[in-house]
């Protein structure tokens, strides 16, 4: 019985969140077409403007529980500038919640609103979200001889001609850095050694397409490059290996003590546009992050391990930041479900919204 409790106790660390962040996405939803109906007769610019703010509440409700439920720590090791800039965010991929560190990030900034992703394509079939990400400036590729360049210069293009800011998450991996998938590293590995590239131990080499299209599709609009780096504390095994790290369901169920972001501010004018010298520079990058996390996760010295070099800064995020968004998606989810043709509104939504997306992302991938 006592076991019984404790198992359903700790899957209520997870499942209230994922209820709370699922339940309201309709009524977001909603709220959202009603404003993009509006806009149709609007210039472009402010339909974007708009919707970045509109944005901005459904993300700071979700940090609300990845940051001030869970409690976790975040140590920044970098100077994250204090305004607001057009930039594309390079990063390692390990886990399902590395997105969410883009936007604790971006927070910070306050930038969220401007936050956008180069997901991989079977992304756009996730019921509701799938396509919404589209319609906020999100970029679906596929990998290798897929890889649509033409669409996604178009898409970027479109949002730059209307002024769009822009804060582009791109995870140049392709794939997350799992130790137990044992052959996706072998592969990535057999791959850098047969191009003449050093192999990286700690990270899966990057591929450069995705990049080198977003910065030479947004060069003159981009302020910086962001490099990170990051590093989930409590990975480490006993023996002194490396486990996989948190998904999102067991980070909200607060296995993750501390997350330790290296940051970079890259200029513009430091980053090659010639394919051969951006795919160097880009492995370069990538081989100074794996230092780093091989500093982070093999260092003999104590006093090093489970950091990274430099001074790292705890970095608060203020409730003032997050429950405000809580609290009005919350509102405005609970009165619909409280009446009988709310809660059909409701149903319909995730249902129809659901379909509609799917056919619209199909149609325009």
């Amino acid at each position: 019985m006592l076991l019984s409790l404790i198992v359903h106790t700790y899957s209520l660390r997870y499942c209230i969140p994922a209820a709370v962040m699922l339940g309201t996405a309709p009524v977001y939803l909603l709220s959202w077409g009603a404003w993009r109906l509006l806009s149709t007769v609007l210039p472009a610019r402010l339909y974007h403007t708009v919707d970045d703010h509109i944005y901005t509440v459904y993300q700071s409700m979700v940090l609300f529980f990845f940051e001030n439920y869970t409690g976790v720590e975040i140590i920044i090791y970098g100077d994250i500038p204090k305004k607001k800039e057009n930039v594309i965010y390079l990063s390692n991929h390990q886990s399902t919640a590395d997105w969410i560190i883009a936007d604790m990030l971006a927070i910070r900034q306050n930038a969220l609103g401007h936050v956008r992703y180069v997901l991989k394509d079977g992304l756009k079939w996730l019921p509701l979200y799938g396509w919404y990400f589209s319609q906020h400036g999100g970029v679906y590729v596929k990998r290798s001889a897929k890889f649509d360049e033409k669409a996604m210069k178009r898409k970027l293009r479109s949002q730059v001609d209307v002024g769009v800011r822009m804060y582009l998450v791109i995870f140049p991996e392709g794939t997350r850095y799992n130790p137990e998938f044992k052959e996706v590293i072998k592969a990535s590995q057999a791959f850098a050694a047969k191009e003449g590239l050093s192999v990286l131990k700690h990270i899966l080499t990057p591929r450069m397409k995705a990049s080198h299209v977003a910065i030479e599709s947004m060069k003159e609009h981009l302020d910086a490059v962001y490099d990170v780096t990051v590093a989930y504390e409590g990975t480490l095994t006993a023996d002194g290996s490396r486990r996989s790290a948190p998904s999102m369901p067991e980070f909200l169920c607060k296995e993750c003590p501390r997350v330790h972001i290296y940051f970079e501010r890259l200029d513009m004018r430091e980053i090659p546009p010639e394919p051969g010298f951006f795919r160097r520079w880009l492995h370069d990058r990538f081989e100074i992050k794996d230092k780093l996390l091989t500093s982070f996760y093999d260092s003999e010295e104590p006093n090093k391990k489970c950091k990274f070099p430099g001074e790292g800064q705890r970095s608060l995020l203020s409730l003032r930041k997050t429950l405000p968004s809580l609290l009005v998606l919350g509102g405005l989810t609970l009165p619909v479900l409280l009446t009988e043709s709310g809660r059909k509104l409701y149903v319909k939504t995730w249902l129809y919204g659901t379909l509609l997306g799917w056919l619209w992302v199909h149609i325009r991938p």
